[in-house]
């Protein structure tokens, strides 16, 4: 994950999908809008040897389009589909040992905090980055008001980048944005988007570039 622009940047969350073909085509489609930093594979109800397939076809298209590969979950599918980095969903002793097993050599960045104490907990592994919301919580339009506050909070006081999750819809990206962290997680609001999510990625990045805040002066 390059460091940011001048301003916060997208990563997307692969949703869950019975077609793997599908899934790729969409991936490749939403890639295709414009600047995305990172792309998360989540396992969600994969069985080990099928999701390890569809890493190995996901991570390629990720890695194509200069963004990077992050899987969720399974260090070995990371591993094997040499994937750019490892998200770790657990605890904060899950997230240390995930940094001492695979950092620098992968990408090491996680989250499960909905609490500051929990986030300075994770933190203190120092993970690439720190994600605040659920893989899967982009249930309304907006997003959470806690992830808010909690990476404005975070943003404001650690060096650690992070990601705060979104919403369903677009413009929940700015309001992330707002609150000074780096990046914003988005899932249906860019492959559930009507107009495709090449489209979606479009509009979100025109979106910050217009009214995002800079970093940095």
């Amino acid at each position: 994950m390059s460091a940011p622009q001048d301003r916060c940047r997208l990563v997307l969350i692969v949703p869950a999908n019975d077609d793997a073909a599908n899934q790729a085509k969409t991936l490749e489609d939403a890639l295709r809008g414009g600047d995305v930093a990172s792309v998360i594979i989540p396992q969600y109800g994969l069985d080990d040897a099928t999701f390890q397939k569809l890493t190995e076809v996901l991570v390629p298209i990720v890695q194509e389009a200069g963004a990077a590969a992050l899987v969720a979950g399974d260090s070995r599918a990371a591993s094997r589909s040499k994937a750019d980095g490892l998200h770790v969903v657990g605890n904060a002793q899950a997230l240390a040992e995930a940094v001492e097993n695979f950092a620098p050599k992968l990408i090491v960045g996680g989250g499960n905090a909905d609490d500051r104490h929990k986030a300075l907990e994770q933190g203190e592994s120092n993970p690439d980055y720190m994600f605040f919301g659920k893989l899967e919580g982009d249930i309304k339009p907006e997003a959470h008001s806690k992830n808010l506050a909690l990476g404005e909070w975070w943003a404001s006081m650690i060096e650690i980048p992070a990601i705060v999750m979104g919403g369903s819809d677009i413009a929940s990206a700015l309001a992330v944005s707002e609150t000074g962290v780096e990046f914003v997680a988005l899932r249906q609001a860019v492959f559930g988007y009507a107009g495709g999510p090449a489209q979606a990625v479009a509009e979100a990045n025109a979106l910050l570039d217009e009214k995002a805040p800079r970093f940095g002066g």
